[in-house]
């Protein structure tokens, strides 16, 4: 049997049989896999960090993970680096399973040249890339490094670009999830954002592009790293991350979670599950909970509750853009995609950067074949000086495109108010809704009966002896003929007006209709969509 260097890890004699070999096999994949020191594991866990193989663990089932160029090293030399040349060169690549499905994941690994990319390091990341679009399963990345390695150049920089090419390749093919724990600076910072869904930890993980260093020398500005790039900054203010948990192990558990919410590919459909909620099962609470009145708030969360399976759903980008909710969910065991307005927040309006939320998540349904549902109670675009210069019509363009784009079944359903441009937008019948409901409490219009009568009616109204009697007749007399509950049925715009007691069972006998549904969009290179 061999020894081997505790800095080097090479052997230091050499075996004489089979039996030497194999045992020597097994010392430098225990030497491997046990990492550079335990003062480093030590010092890893001192930041409420895991390690890159403790993390692997916590996603992929129990002892289904296969480890691919583990003994993969450098072959740099300069600046110590000849001297240093540990196994797996700082990432650990592989694959293995999630409830029973093929996952391809690859993990940083902190401790060894604090996770920084090299030329062999994004090599490895290259190949299980690869593999994960040649299998057809989902990739997730388990970041936490340092960025490019210095001592090896711009070949680590061209490591990057490798990954970016990957990232664009894979996009719409397979899933790709970028789970953020540790430090993500400067180039590196585009792969998450290439990817379909970013996680971030509080307090240990956090993105930007130039670090508070940088930005202070340039703009003199002061500020830490978690309040220049950290969870809640980026999962509030920038929108680049869609989910920010406080530990690691919750973060880890929620990839599960949304992995099983996701086909294994663009050419398969969502997994289903039975579903022990009954398809049939009234929600008498709907009736009270959203008020008939188009003036109060109320809480559409609660409304999704009421309807989707055992009132589970997981919401995308839940606090950024909160006047609008997207969200994974299944009905009667099939997984639906839900976008629906919040009247609590803003009263529900479309903004820049919900109308930016919504039409990235319904690109990402269309493109892994989830349905889509879309709940209607939306009083316009925000009006403003700041939302029409900042490209209010570029940005709500995103999601006209999105849903025009869309091949998957789509159903939409008006609860209350559908307003002007932003009801088209909203998956209207006239841009290729498949199926269009309301309930009776819906008002379609063009704008609210207040301001349409104060146009259509102004002169009547100055005229009048009492003008403000005379627009409250007006207001009265336009709601009764252009927007009671029945207008746009009567026009077939709405294809039923339905009682709100029974949406869930509607909604799962419409979903179960369309789940052949095949369409097929013109010949083209790709589209151009507005950015």
């Amino acid at each position: 049997m061999t020894v081997l260097e505790e800095t080097t890890g090479e052997p230091t004699g050499e075996p004489t049989d089979a039996r030497g070999r194999v045992a020597e096999l097994h010392e430098i994949r225990a030497a491997a896999v046990a990492g550079p020191s335990e003062k480093a594991t030590e010092a890893q866990h001192a930041k409420g960090k895991l390690t890159a193989r403790e993390r692997i663990e916590l996603l992929l089932d129990p002892d289904s993970f296969q480890e691919v160029e583990q003994l993969r090293r450098h072959r740099a030399v300069g600046f110590g680096l000849e001297a240093k040349k540990p196994y797996t060169d700082g990432v650990v690549t592989g694959w293995g399973t999630v409830e029973g499905r093929t996952v391809f994941v690859y993990a940083h690994d902190f401790r060894i040249f604090g996770g920084a990319l090299g030329e062999a390091h994004a090599t490895k990341i290259h190949k299980i890339m690869d593999m994960a679009i040649a299998a057809g399963a989902p990739l997730v990345s388990l970041n936490d490094g340092a960025g490019a390695r210095i001592q090896e150049g711009v070949s680590a920089l061209a490591g990057y670009g490798g990954i970016f090419q990957r990232n664009t390749k894979a996009s719409g093919v397979i899933p790709q999830i970028s789970v953020m724990l540790g430090p993500c600076a400067g180039g590196a910072a585009y792969s998450p954002a290439l990817t379909d869904f970013v996680f971030m930890v509080r307090e240990t993980s956090q993105m930007f592009i130039t670090g508070p260093d940088v930005v202070k020398a340039v703009t003199g500005e002061e500020i830490t790293q978690n309040g220049l790039g950290g969870a809640d900054v980026h999962a509030e203010t920038s929108g680049v991350c869609h989910f920010a948990y406080d530990d690691e192990e919750t973060c880890i558990a929620e990839v599960r979670y949304l992995l099983s919410l996701l086909p294994q590919n663009n050419r398969e459909n969502p997994p289903s599950v039975e579903s022990t909620d009954p398809l049939d099962r009234r929600s008498d609470v709907l009736l009270d909970l959203v008020p008939a009145d188009g003036n109060r708030p109320y809480d559409m969360a609660k409304v999704i509750e009421e309807i989707v399976d055992d009132g589970e759903y997981l919401e995308v980008h839940e606090r950024w853009a909160r006047n609008i909710i997207c969200a994974l969910a299944r009905i009667d065991g099939q997984v639906v995609g839900i976008v629906a307005n919040q009247p609590q927040v803003l009263a529900g309006v479309l903004d820049i950067e919900a109308s930016e939320k919504a039409a990235r998540f319904v690109q990402m349904c269309d493109a892994f074949n989830v349905p889509i549902v879309t709940f209607l109670d939306v009083p316009g675009f925000l009006p403003g000086v700041d939302q029409e210069h900042g490209g209010i019509i570029r940005h709500g363009a995103k999601l006209l495109y999105a849903y025009c784009n869309a091949t998957v079944p789509r159903i939409s359903l008006i609860l209350r108010k559908a307003y002007g441009g932003a009801y088209i937008v909203m998956d209207s019948q006239s841009i290729g809704a498949d199926l269009t409901y309301a309930w009776p409490t819906n008002e379609i219009a063009v704008m609210g009966a207040e301001g349409a009568a104060n146009v259509i009616f102004r002169r009547q109204i100055a005229s009048a002896e009492d003008p403000e009697a005379m627009r409250q007749k007006m207001v009265k007399e336009y709601k009764a003929e252009l927007m009671h509950p029945y207008y746009a049925a009567e026009r077939g715009l709405v294809d039923d007006v339905i009682d709100p007691a029974s949406t869930r069972e509607v909604l799962a006998r419409s979903l179960a209709m369309l789940h052949t549904k095949h369409a097929d969009l013109p010949s083209r290179k790709h589209g151009n969509p507005p950015q």
